[in-house]
């Protein structure tokens, strides 16, 4: 390994210079570690093995350094515990879970998590693989809306890691923007899934650690049943959190849009989002009404007639921009040949469709066929969400304005919104990282 003398960054044999600094790179062993008066950690060799370079980033469960595997000769990214949340019994076993679940899934888009051990200071560090790029939390905080090849092709990736964890009977529980790491390469991205900390273990012999009322994840992207708290929660809750940043990255806002959790959850329960073809963003080309199929299926409010796994949706986004074969393919085709496909695709289909009249084109589609979706989906259609919860940058769907409202008791509306309430109330909500 080499370092770099000015910011202390590491990196492998071959490279000769900082891209941060600039700077000619030395052999790591050669290179001290500049102190940090702020964590006497760095600098520190931890657990007979570890020597801490730097901090890379601070979260609410605990600190993230870069250090040089004395063993292995390579660069490591260790999670150090905080010293409350090391005190706490649930913490630590979700932190293990953590080293647990991704050691049973050694997979190219999913972070390589190699150690866990107890610290002499009494916390916990779990050893993985340091990755070189950004999460796309930040990506989309610098460049609000993605063009589709790039989604497509991060996309397919993810539905092949998280394809492997749900063929073990795992569910992650809490994706989002945070917890997918891209690492940028000449031909595009190249996605890491982070944090199976909150995974649900659906195996027979799986150990309960979620308190009875309580939910895990981040609220924009929460399924309905997740929402709720409820244990029937399976692989499609997955489903629906990746439809949910989909439809972020590609119209730059979420399809569910509230000021607090409640609110968000309120929105969830009892709201469809704008169809994505329907949001004015700033996307090159319009998004095709094909897309909101997709979208919509896979945000179905009850899980029995969501789309059906995450492979199934990955192929529908790619077919929906009128790609052919599937994930598996297009995950690994380079992102600047997805584009070429897609826009061949496009300009085939302007030349072979007729103009559509009016702004609403394609709108009825996104809702698809007459299929149910649930006695709770057919309660709550009349529930309007709190002033406020709307995004400003969302224009209000005119399917939305008209669905039907049917004919009701008086009593039904305030006997709705006390359920919902009590459902909110109910759902704790835990944002992890």
């Amino acid at each position: 390994m080499k370092a770099c003398r000015v910011c202390g960054r590491l990196y492998p044999d071959e490279a000769g210079f900082c891209p941060v600094e600039g700077a000619l790179l030395h052999s790591a062993t050669q290179v001290p570690v500049q102190a940090d008066d702020g964590d006497p950690r760095v600098g520190q060799l931890i657990c007979s093995r570890y020597q801490i370079r730097r901090v890379v980033a601070d979260g609410g469960m605990g600190r993230v350094y870069e250090a040089l595997d004395m063993y292995e000769r390579r660069s490591v990214a260790l999670k150090i515990l905080h010293a409350e949340i090391a005190h706490d019994e649930v913490s630590v076993e979700r932190f293990k879970r953590e080293y647990d679940v991704s050691c049973q899934l050694p997979h190219t888009y999913i972070v390589e998590v190699t150690d866990f051990q107890a610290t002499t200071d009494d916390s916990y560090v779990l050893a993985m693989e340091f990755l070189y790029g950004e999460e796309l939390r930040s990506t989309l905080q610098r460049e609000k809306i993605l063009k589709p090849a790039r989604v497509i092709r991060m996309m397919s990736q993810t539905a092949l890691g998280l394809g492997e964890a749900h063929a073990r009977k795992f569910v992650h529980r809490d994706l989002k923007p945070d917890n997918l790491f891209l690492c940028q390469t000449s031909a595009g991205d190249i996605v890491k899934l982070l944090d199976f900390g909150s995974v649900k273990d659906k195996g027979e012999t799986a150990k309960k650690l979620t308190v009875m009322g309580t939910t895990i994840g981040s609220p924009f992207y929460m399924a309905p049943e997740q929402a709720q708290g409820l244990d029937t929660l399976d692989h499609r809750a997955d489903v629906w959190a990746m439809a949910a940043i989909v439809y972020e990255m590609l119209t730059g806002r979420v399809p569910f849009y509230g000021t607090n959790g409640p609110s968000i959850l309120l929105e969830i329960l009892t709201k469809e989002p704008v169809p994505p073809s329907q949001v004015e963003c700033k996307q090159e080309h319009p998004l095709p009404p094909t897309l909101d199929r997709a979208i919509s299926n896979a945000l179905k409010k009850t899980a029995a007639v969501r789309t059906a796994s995450i492979g199934a949706f990955a192929d529908a986004l790619g077919q929906a921009f009128g790609l052919s074969g599937t994930h598996a393919e297009w995950a690994e085709i380079p992102e600047s040949e997805l584009d070429t496909l897609i826009a061949a695709k496009r300009n085939e289909m302007a030349v072979v469709l007729p103009p559509t009249s009016g702004a609403d084109a394609g709108v009825d589609d996104f809702f698809g066929e007459d299929d149910s979706l649930g006695a709770m989906d057919d309660a709550f259609a009349a529930v309007e969400a709190p002033s406020g919860a709307r995004a400003p940058t969302a224009p209000m769907s005119a399917t939305q304005d008209a669905l039907p409202m049917g004919s009701r008791p008086n009593w039904v509306l305030p006997a709705i919104v006390a359920v919902v309430m009590l459902l909110v109330g109910m759902a704790i909500v835990v944002i992890l990282g």
